[in-house]
């Protein structure tokens, strides 16, 4: 039987993120790097990108940074071509860009913000799911990891598109992890509740708004971006090798 320390080696695994140049991402990226991976960091930001690459390298990993928006179709393909010709292989893609701005009311949703949501957040997820088995299911396998959110188990009026997609996210999951299961390529779920990042920052740092925040949290307070690594590397290891279809919520212990 491996060790524990064996089960959770991800060091020369190539793996693909998007969002990566903040936040969430970019605390993925880095711990990816700690761990030896080979890392391609994307978003629209290339610059921002390029300094966690350079960040990537320093830990001792390698990477590469890719200019992307997940919610153009048909450059996608591009992005994952990319990561192929840089590293030889896709073994982890991470579909961790998102983004959920507030709408004063439904009636109120412009049809150009909804199309930004749901590109966003389970468009471009769709195709890259699609684009990326394909790849890995010709070097053996991978692991594909869907970054939704706690909006989409509880939303609310303030954000019901966005939790319409990732609730949408959560059915792609069940749904790919079926259809990819027979070429050795699992796909889970991450659900995320709050945490202390830019995107968040409005109310998160907020010290007026953030007893509301954290009121139905056990652990009253908000996460830290690097508390979801461990689940990433859960999912992207040997360690979860019979987890596929499922949905991990980290979330601080929100009440029911």
């Amino acid at each position: 039987m491996n060790s524990l320390s064996d089960m959770f080696d991800v060091a020369g695994k190539v793996v693909l993120i998007t969002g990566g140049s903040r936040g969430l991402g970019k605390a993925m990226a880095l711990e990816f790097g700690r761990r030896g991976a080979c890392v391609a960091i994307a978003s629209r930001k290339i610059a921002e990108c390029e300094k966690v690459a350079a960040e990537v390298k320093v830990l001792g990993g390698d990477a590469m940074a890719i200019a992307c928006h997940v919610g153009q179709w048909d450059s996608l393909a591009l992005v994952v071509d990319s990561v192929i010709e840089q590293f030889g292989r896709l073994d982890v893609l991470v579909n961790n860009a998102g983004m959920s701005p507030v709408a004063p009311s439904l009636l109120e949703t412009s049809e150009a913000l909804f199309d930004k949501i749901i590109d966003v957040n389970l468009k471009g997820p769709t195709r890259l799911t699609a684009l990326a088995a394909t790849q890995m299911a010709a070097t053996g396998g991978g692991s594909i990891i869907n970054i939704s959110s706690l909006a989409s188990f509880k939303p609310s009026p303030l954000t019901t598109v966005y939790s319409g997609a990732k609730a949408g996210l959560n059915a792609l999951t069940a749904a790919s992890a079926q259809e990819y299961a027979a070429i050795n390529v699992r796909v889970n779920c991450i659900v995320c509740g709050t945490f202390d990042t830019d995107a968040a920052a409005g109310f998160v740092r907020n010290e007026d708004i953030l007893p509301e925040v954290i009121k139905p949290i056990a652990q009253k307070r908000v996460g830290r971006p690097e508390e979801v690594v461990g689940a990433v590397i859960y999912f992207s290891s040997a360690a979860s090798s019979y987890t596929t279809g499922s949905c991990m919520t980290i979330d601080g212990g929100v009440a029911p």
